[in-house]
């Protein structure tokens, strides 16, 4: 038993276009990611939370990204686009597992971003190694969880008709409108999910912005207002733009027209595409961009002048 992925086969002239495209994005998403990894690992003065966070999210990034580009790339070189069912289980695992830890990890980053500016004298003391490596292994821990729970309910469902995905991947939302049974406790599933992955997450992230902030606005000089917000200015850009796109993807409002469910099907395919590059690719440029002692550390791996200092 398997699936057939229709990808963008209903547009050829864009698939061809949308391969070198994706092709040389994920090159990015590779190399960005990979150096800033390799230089949090090396240098000993990104020996910090903050750093180690960024380095699991920049592993995160390339995790997911691994998980659905090579199958969309093989969709497009292929001319049979179809996928085995354990295959698209472990493709949807993984998808779901990565995302899921990059909102808790999001979260953990913030409130590390909330210890340094909020209580900055007991910052190392509240942000140890033994507290923020568990931090993160329980990002890891919940996105995994949560992932096997909803693939596990998803593959034990009967699937029948054609097994046609209108995707480019086996996204589980997907996946599940093939289902030929009740779906109900699926549905109650992604609900709690989404809440744990996402609403948690995004509430908790608020609320240290918050606290953030009015720390920030009490700063009496402008130096120290603009030092304060540089420390956290890179975070902060990346969380807008993940779950900007998030909520982009899934709050705009669907096209009640039949003759256009095409171009919102394409539309729909296109973003999800675009998201699964275009923030793994944003997010090592934003962090090199946005700080000074990860540019330094990257000048410092290419120049080879290196980390023994």
């Amino acid at each position: 038993m398997g699936f057939i992925l229709l990808g963008l086969s209903d547009h050829p002239k864009l698939e061809k276009l949308f391969f070198v495209l994706i092709l040389s994005m994920y090159l990015v998403i590779l190399l960005g990611n990979g150096v800033l990894i390799l230089v949090t690992v090396i240098d000993s003065h990104l020996y910090t939370p903050m750093y180690f966070f960024l380095g699991n999210l920049s592993f995160l990034d390339i995790c997911y990204t691994t998980s659905s580009v090579p199958l969309f790339l093989d969709l497009v070189l292929t001319p049979h686009k179809t996928i085995s069912f354990s295959a698209c289980a472990v493709q949807m695992g993984l998808s779901f597992a990565m995302a899921g830890t990059e909102c808790v990890l999001l979260s953990m980053m913030a409130f590390d971003r909330y210890v340094a500016i909020c209580s900055p004298l007991r910052y190392p003391a509240i942000m140890s190694r033994a507290a923020y490596v568990p931090m993160a292994a329980g990002s890891w821990a919940i996105g995994g969880a949560a992932s096997l729970v909803n693939t596990s309910l998803a593959i034990q469902l009967p699937f029948c008709g054609d097994n046609v995905i209108n995707h480019f991947t086996c996204e589980i939302l997907a996946v599940l409108k093939l289902a030929c049974a009740d779906i109900f406790i699926n549905v109650i599933s992604m609900t709690v999910s989404s809440v744990i992955l996402l609403g948690i997450p995004v509430l908790f992230i608020s609320l240290s912005y918050v606290f953030i902030i009015v720390t920030i606005l009490r700063i009496p000089s402008a130096e120290g207002k603009k030092k304060a917000f540089s420390t956290c200015s890179a975070h902060f850009t990346v969380m807008v733009v993940f779950y900007g796109t998030l909520f982009f993807m899934y709050a705009k409002p669907k096209s009640k027209d039949p003759l256009g469910a095409d171009k919102t099907d394409l539309s729909d395919k296109l973003i999800s595409l675009f998201y699964g590059v275009v923030t793994p690719m944003l997010n090592p440029i934003i962090y090199s961009l946005r700080n000074k002692d990860v540019k330094a550390a990257v000048r410092c791996l290419v120049t080879q002048s290196c980390f023994s200092q």
